[in-house]
């Protein structure tokens, strides 16, 4: 099933989305090398077009995504009901010398001193010296399920199939 661009921007541009999208972790799905499926917990940036992630360049995953570029991620909230933001697409890979500045602004909500933040970013700078790889994913799907306006799928198509029995 395609999905339009003006589709996926209308989702995304939701006030639900929007909060979703300035938090700073989501859970990003791929598939392993080995087949297997993985979901990991990563910190991100979105620009208003894509979700930036940032990783080491030895980091396992970057090896599957070249491989298979194909990704899902979930951005939620901790409370009832929750808020949920599922996004798919492709991951595109792109070294960088240097800690990106996404690394940094996905980062920044982290509670800590101001003290605090400046041993942190030494110690980041000191850690990925060599640089780091940004994981740059444009929605190509996504769908918002906030429990009082959208619901998951099935449970849309349930209601949908009850009303109609109802009304038949």
């Amino acid at each position: 099933m395609t999905v339009r661009p003006d589709e996926i921007a209308e989702v995304l541009n939701r006030p639900i989305s929007q909060e979703l999208l300035a938090r700073d972790m989501t859970r990003l799905a791929y598939v392993a090398k080995d087949g297997t499926p993985r979901n990991v917990p990563i910190v991100f940036a979105w620009n208003g077009s894509e979700i930036v992630m940032c990783t080491p360049k030895n980091a396992p995953k970057l090896r599957a995504l070249k491989e298979n570029p194909m990704v899902a991620l979930t951005i939620d909230t901790e409370v009832h009901p929750p808020k949920i933001l599922l996004i798919r697409g492709r991951a595109e890979l792109d070294y960088v010398d240097g800690i990106p500045d996404e690394y940094l602004q996905s980062t920044s909500t982290y509670e800590m001193s101001a003290e605090q933040r400046v041993e942190w970013e030494a110690d980041v700078r000191s850690l990925y010296h060599d640089g780091m790889v940004r994981i740059v994913v444009t929605p190509t799907w996504a769908k918002l399920i906030d429990f009082e306006t959208t619901l998951p799928s099935p449970v849309e198509e349930l209601i949908r199939r009850r009303a109609e029995r109802q009304g038949a």
